[in-house]
C-alpha cells in the first residue's frame, strides 16, 4: 500500500497522542477513524472533527477497512489487543505504534503477527505535560524528531508508509533506528531525564517553592509533572539500557561534586565549556 488521501487510517487508542496524530491528518485531508475504550473520548473527537466515525468498541467493520493502523497505546495494552483482535485487521493492512519502548516489544508484536499483515514501529519524540483527546495538539509535532525502527522482517513499501505518516504529521526530521538501538539512546535522550526531574522535584521537601524559583527550575521539572502508569511501565521496559544510562550519570555529577568539594577552578571550568559546546551542537541539530 502507499498513503494518500484515500487512504483509509484507523487510530487505536484516543489520548493527547492519538488525538494529536487525528487532529494533524485530518486537517491535511486524509480520512481518520478511531478506536479506544472511553466513549466520551470518541464523542470529543466527533465534536471536534478530529475524526470522520469511531467506536469505543472492536468494531469489525470500522477495523476491517482500515488499511493503516496506528496504535496510540501502552505497550501492554498493544499487546493484549493484538492478541484479542489481530483477526479483524485486513489482509495488507500496514500497523504502526507510538510507544516509547522498541526491543522487547517490537519482537513480540512481530512474532505473534499474521503472516499478511505487517507492523512497522515507530517513536514521535513529541508530548505535552497533558493527557487526554480534549487536550489534542499537532502544533507538538512542529520541529520536532520521528523515528522509524524497523527489523529485518519489515518490507520497503512499509517502511516507506511508515516514513510518509511522520511527513504527513508534519515532524521536521525523520530518521531510522534498530530497536535495540533505539532504546539505548532513549533510556539517555527521554527516560533519564524524567528521572532527574523527578529527583529533583522528590530530593527536597522545602515549602512553597513556587514563591521562590527562577526560569532554570522550573526549565530542569517541567517534565516532573508525569503519568506514573505510563512511564512506570516504559522504565521497566526498558531496565537495563535505563539503570546504565542513571550510572553514568551518578558518576558525571559525582565527578563534578569531587571539583566542587576540592575547589577545582580549572576542572569546573572545563566542565562548563564542554556542556556549553554540546549543548551548542544540539541547537544546531548536531
Amino acid at each position: 500500500m502507499k498513503l494518500d488521501k484515500n487512504t483509509n487510517i484507523l487510530i487505536v487508542g484516543l489520548g493527547l497522542l492519538g488525538g494529536s496524530y487525528a487532529m494533524a491528518l485530518t486537517k491535511k485531508g486524509y480520512k481518520v477513524s478511531a478506536v479506544t475504550r472511553s466513549r466520551r473520548s470518541i464523542d470529543v473527537a466527533l465534536k471536534n472533527s478530529l475524526i470522520r466515525e469511531g467506536t469505543n468498541e472492536p468494531d469489525p467493520k470500522l477495523i476491517g477497512k482500515a488499511e493503516l493502523v496506528i496504535f496510540a497505546l501502552y505497550p501492554h495494552a498493544f499487546v493484549e489487543w493484538i492478541e484479542k483482535n489481530q483477526h479483524l485487521l485486513k489482509s495488507g493492512a500496514v500497523i504502526t505504534d507510538v510507544t516509547g519502548v522498541k526491543g522487547t516489544l517490537v519482537k513480540k508484536i512481530q512474532g505473534m503477527l499474521r503472516d499478511d499483515v505487517e507492523f512497522i514501529a515507530a517513536h514521535p519524540m513529541a508530548g505535552r505535560e497533558v493527557s487526554g483527546v480534549e487536550n489534542s495538539d499537532d502544533s507538538i509535532f512542529e520541529g520536532a524528531n520521528y523515528v522509524v525502527t524497523p527489523t529485518e522482517k519489515n518490507t520497503p513499501e512499509a517502511i516507506k508508509v511508515c516514513e510518509d505518516l511522520g511527513r504527513a504529521l508534519g515532524f521536521a526530521r525523520i530518521s531510522r533506528l534498530d530497536p535495540e538501538e533505539h532504546d539505548r539512546i532513549i533510556a539517555f535522550v527521554s527516560q533519564l531525564t524524567h528521572c532527574i526531574a523527578i529527583s529533583l522535584m522528590t530530593c527536597n521537601d522545602a515549602d512553597h517553592i513556587g514563591t521562590y524559583t527562577g526560569d532554570s527550575f522550573r526549565d530542569l521539572t517541567r517534565i516532573a509533572n508525569i503519568n506514573e502508569v505510563m512511564w512506570t511501565e516504559l522504565f521497566l521496559d526498558n531496565l537495563d539500557a535505563l539503570i546504565h544510562q542513571m550510572d553514568l550519570f551518578a558518576a558525571e555529577f559525582g565527578r563534578l561534586r569531587w571539583m566542587l568539594a576540592s575547589r577545582d577552578v580549572e576542572g569546573i571550568k572545563d566542565t562548563m565549556r564542554k556542556s556549553t559546546a554540546r549543548r551548542i551542537a544540539l541547537d544546531q541539530g548536531k
